[in-house]
C-alpha cells in the first residue's frame, strides 16, 4: 500500500522572495526584505495587464489578493510596493527543497508551481508512526520559516486535497471517499473557471459529485475536455485511476541513514559518521548479496540546505573500508556551513558481487593480469578525476584500419587481445586523423612508389614492403542516387575501392605508411589516388 505525503507553499513566491533576500549579504542594495507592515504584491503579465499573484498579509488586510489587477490593487492603496515575480527563481528554489526534502523520503516530485509530492511508503517506522512523521516535517519547515501545510493519504490527489482544504490531515487507505466528502470542489486541483463553473451549478463539496451520474455530470459542461478534467481528479482522489508521480531523481537501490544530536561542523566528523554509514550500508548489501557501483552521501544542514558527493567504482563493491578510501577527498568538498543535523548514503547500480579466488601467487595465476588490483586502479582514477576522464583503446572488427579501434571509458577491465593483430600486418605507432594525399611516382603503375611528396617536400624511397591489400567494406558504401540524376558512369564513383598498402622508408630514415586507393581498371572510378596514412618509429 502506497503512501503520499503532500506539502503545499499558499505563499511560495514571496517566501522564496523573503527568504532570498535575508540570504544576501546586508550591504547590497537589493538584500532588504520587504516590510511586512507595508502592503506588498509580487504581479505578473496578463491578458488584461499586470495582475497581482501573491500578496502578504498587510495588503490582503486592505482587500487585496491574486487574481486583482494591478492597477486596481493601486487604487485601493496608492502606496502599495510591488515587485514582478520571478518564476524561474521560483521554481530552482522548489526544486532545491525537494532535494533538501530527501531526507523524509527518497521519492520527491514537483507537485505544482507551489508544492511537493513525496512517496512515503515504508518511512513511517523511522519517525515512529505517520503522526510523528508529520510533526517532524512541520518542525523542520517551521524552522526553517516556510509557511505550508500537509496532508498524507493513500492516492497524491487525496493528499493534496488534505493540504490545501484539510492541513495536518491523514486518511487511511479506503477512507477518501468519506474524508473528502466535505471538502470544498477546488481541493481537486481544477483551473479556477472549472472551480466557478461548478460553484454555479450548486456543487461545491466533492461530497456532491458522488451521487451525480458521471454522464450527467458531463452533460452540464459545455466542454467534453472539461468534463474529463473534473471525473479524472475525482478519480485519481478517490484511487479509481492511478495518478503517476514523476521524482526528480531515481530511488536508490539501498540507503542508510544517521541522525547527529549534535550537529557536525567539520569534515573528520563527517567522516566518522561516514564510516558509520558505510559499515551499515555493506551489512545491507550482504544480505542481498549485491555490490554497489555508485554510492552517493547527502549532508544536510540545519539551516534548511544540503549538499551531495558522490563516487562511481569500476565493479560492484561493499568493501567499507574501500568505500572510505574513495570518499577520503570529496567530504572535503561538504561545507558543513551551520552544521550538519543528518547523513545519508546511498547506493545506486547494484548488482551480482562476482565471486571468485585470488591465486596463491603469479606462477599460479591463469593470466598474468590482477582484475582486482586492475579495478581498484580504476576505482582511484574515476575517485580523483571523475567518471569517463581516462579511456583506452579498444579493437573494433573492421576492414578499415582507421576503424579497426576506438576509445572507451577505462572502468578496470583490459579487453583480451587489445594489443593483437589477427592476420593483419605491422601497423604504424602514428596513424593521421585523417589520411593526406600525396603525389607519387612508380616505375610500374600497380608497384610500390619510388618517390613522393607530401607536404610539399619530396621523398625519395629506398625501400618498400607490400602489398598488403585490405578489401572495401562494401556494406559501408554510400547509397549511389537514382540513375535518371546520374550523368553517364557517374554512379562508379559511389562504389567503394580496395587499398594496397606500403611500408617504405626514405633516404633520411623515416618510415611511412603509405597506400594507393583502388587498382587500374577496377571499374569503380577514375585513376587510383595515393595517400599517406601514418608513421612508423
Amino acid at each position: 500500500m502506497k503512501r503520499y505525503l503532500s506539502l503545499w507553499f499558499p505563499e511560495w513566491p514571496l517566501t522564496r522572495l523573503m527568504r532570498a533576500r535575508r540570504a544576501q549579504p546586508s550591504h547590497t542594495v537589493t538584500a532588504s526584505a520587504p516590510d511586512p507592515q507595508v502592503p506588498f504584491v509580487l504581479t505578473e503579465p496578463g491578458a488584461h495587464g499586470l495582475c497581482v499573484v501573491a500578496a502578504n498579509a498587510a495588503a490582503r488586510a486592505k482587500g487585496i489578493s491574486e487574481p486583482l489587477r494591478f492597477a486596481d490593487a493601486r487604487a485601493r492603496v496608492p502606496a502599495i510596493v510591488s515587485e514582478e515575480v520571478d518564476r524561474a527563481a521560483d521554481k530552482l528554489a522548489l526544486e532545491a527543497l525537494a532535494a533538501w526534502m530527501i531526507r523524509i523520503a527518497p521519492l520527491v516530485a514537483l507537485d505544482g508551481p507551489d508544492g511537493l509530492m513525496l512517496e512515503v511508503t515504508g518511512c513511517a517506522h523511522l519517525y515512529g508512526g505517520e503522526r510523528d512523521m508529520l510533526a517532524q516535517v512541520t518542525k523542520l519547515l517551521d524552522r526553517g520559516g516556510i509557511p505550508h501545510r500537509a496532508g498524507l493519504a493513500s492516492t497524491p490527489g487525496a493528499a493534496s486535497a488534505l493540504a490545501r482544504a484539510a492541513p495536518g490531515m491523514i486518511l487511511d487507505r479506503g477512507e477518501e471517499e468519506a474524508g473528502l466528502a466535505t471538502l470544498p470542489v477546488s481541493a481537486l486541483r481544477l483551473s479556477p473557471e472549472t472551480d466557478t463553473l461548478l460553484r454555479r451549478f450548486g456543487l461545491r463539496h466533492i461530497g456532491q459529485l458522488y451521487a451525480i451520474d458521471r454522464k450527467a455530470l458531463a452533460r452540464r459542461f459545455r466542454s467534453k475536455a472539461t468534463a474529463d478534467a473534473v471525473l479524472l481528479r475525482l478519480d485519481q482522489a478517490l484511487g479509481r485511476r492511478i495518478e503517476p508521480i514523476h521524482p526528480l531523481r531515481p530511488t536508490p537501490a539501498c540507503a542508510v541513514r544517521l541522525s547527529c544530536p549534535d550537529p557536525l561542523l567539520s569534515a573528520d566528523a563527517i567522516r566518522l559518521g561516514l564510516e558509520t554509514l558505510a559499515a551499515e550500508l555493506c551489512t545491507k548489501l550482504e544480505v542481498s548479496g549485491k555490490g554497489a557501483r555508485k554510492f552517493t552521501l547527502h549532508a544536510f544542514r540545519s539551516d534548511g540546505t544540503s549538499g551531495a558527493v558522490g563516487i562511481a567504482v569500476a565493479r560492484a563493491v561493499r568493501n567499507p573500508l574501500h568505500i572510505l578510501r574513495l570518499f577520503r577527498e570529496r567530504v572535503d568538498q561538504l561545507d558543513p556551513g551551520f552544521g550538519i543535523d543528518l547523513l545519508l548514503l546511498e547506493a545506486h547500480r547494484t548488482g551480482p558481487m562476482e565471486a571468485g579466488t585470488v591465486a596463491l601467487s603469479g606462477d599460479l595465476a591463469g593470466v598474468d593480469t590482477d582484475h582486482v588490483v586492475l579495478a581498484a586502479l580504476a576505482d582511484r582514477i574515476m575517485a580523483r578525476l571523475g567518471e569517463d576522464v581516462v579511456r583506452i583503446a579498444v579493437p573494433v572488427e573492421s576492414h578499415l584500419p582507421e576503424r579497426t579501434e576506438q576509445y572507451a571509458p577505462f572502468d578496470g577491465t583490459l579487453v583480451d587481445g587489445a594489443m593483437k593483430r589477427s592476420a593483419a600486418g605491422p601497423r604504424p605507432i602514428r596513424f593521421l586523423s585523417r589520411p593526406e594525399p600525396i603525389n607519387v611516382l612508380a616505375e610500374v603503375p600497380d608497384g610500390p612508389p619510388l618517390r613522393f611528396t607530401w607536404r610539399r617536400l619530396p621523398r625519395t624511397v629506398l625501400r618498400a614492403d607490400g602489398p598488403e591489400r585490405i578489401s572495401p567494406e562494401w556494406w559501408r558504401c554510400h547509397i549511389p542516387p537514382p540513375p535518371e540524376q546520374d550523368g553517364p558512369g557517374e554512379r562508379v564513383r559511389h562504389l567503394p575501392r580496395a587499398r594496397d598498402y606500403y611500408r617504405v622508408e626514405d633516404a633520411a630514415g623515416a618510415r611511412y605508411w603509405l597506400f594507393r586507393n583502388g587498382l587500374y581498371d577496377d571499374g569503380r572510378g577514375g585513376p587510383p589516388a595515393w595517400y599517406i596514412h601514418g608513421l612508423f618509429a
